[in-house]
């Protein structure tokens, strides 16, 4: 490392330090979960196989179109695979706010955040102009039988949880969601670090994110591979990113599934013993922290760590 890169480093980590100052009167922005969608979900788990990550199959949601699987994390954060369930109700997937996702299989489809009191956040957005559904109640049976109850709320108009996090809180005690099998399903990675959001005006979705928020200036970098403009609100998991050009991947992606996230990042345990088992297909800088990504990129998905 030069000495160079480490002078780089060292004035990004005081600026972090210096925006999470800043966003201490911002909404709580605590990842519960990020869901990857598609049409099959043992198809989908063998892609996160095939990169090194384990997810165990979750049960069908009680919504009589989706069932999941999930990658679970140590902080408590997970991966959601989600694809239509055996003998779905036709009506019911197509009603599903996934359904384009699914039937595209997109990958990344949306993310969730856990607030300290959902109630009040959803009183503290609604001040702020933003439009947030009536929490309603949902759940599904694992398959050992565990019955799982939680209600969630949507904000912003979009489909739940794609541009804005949808709001999620656990009536049954959370660690049945997370973890079926009492653990994480891996120890490599800690957890989920970024949300990266796919959006056709960037400039018009800083403005959202920062009113609905009360986030500060992001930091704005490009980066040719991915295809991107990026912002970075520091301190936060939102990395927004706009097309390029017009031949950029994420300008057909938009065209085609509409704004919502189109990759994650997670976080590494421990990145100089793990970085080296996990097969790496590119590498990159953002905002002064080097991320590499995952071969999921087959599947259509984009998947890294940082």
């Amino acid at each position: 490392m030069t000495n160079y890169t480490r002078f780089v480093r060292a004035a990004w980590r005081f600026l972090l330090s210096m925006t999470l100052l800043m966003t201490l009167t911002a909404a709580d922005l605590t990842i519960d979960h990020v869901t990857i969608a598609g049409k099959d979900l043992k198809a989908m788990q063998a892609t996160l196989a095939a990169a090194g990550i384990p997810a165990e199959y979750g049960g069908p949601h009680s919504n009589h179109a989706t069932e999941m699987a999930l990658a679970s994390f140590p902080d408590g954060s997970y991966l959601e695979l989600i694809a239509i369930q055996p003998k779905a109700d036709p009506v019911a997937v197509a009603a599903h706010y996934w359904s384009k996702h699914m039937q595209n299989d997109a990958g990344p489809a949306a993310w969730a955040v856990r607030p300290m009191d959902l109630a009040a956040e959803v009183k503290r957005l609604q001040a702020s102009g933003v439009a947030v559904t009536t929490p309603a109640r949902a759940g599904r049976a694992r398959p050992d039988g565990v019955t799982l109850d939680w209600e969630t709320a949507n904000v912003g108009k979009e489909p739940n949880g794609t541009f804005f996090p949808f709001l999620i809180r656990d009536f049954t005690p959370r660690d049945q969601r997370a973890y079926p099998s009492g653990k994480p399903t891996t120890q490599d990675f800690s957890g989920v670090a970024r949300v990266v959001i796919a959006v056709r005006d960037l400039g018009a979705s800083i403005q959202r994110y920062r009113e609905a928020y009360g986030l500060p200036v992001p930091v704005q970098q490009e980066d040719s591979r991915f295809g991107a403009h990026l912002a970075s609100f520091l301190g936060t998991p939102v990395v927004l990113a706009a097309p390029l050009n017009a031949q950029s991947w994420l300008t057909a992606r938009l065209d085609k599934i509409g704004e919502g996230p189109c990759a994650f990042l997670l976080r590494l345990q421990n990145p100089a013993q793990n970085a080296k088992s996990y097969r790496v297909t590119s590498q990159a800088t953002w905002f002064g922290i080097e991320i590499s990504w995952l071969n999921t990129r087959k599947a259509g998905w984009w998947l890294g760590f940082e």
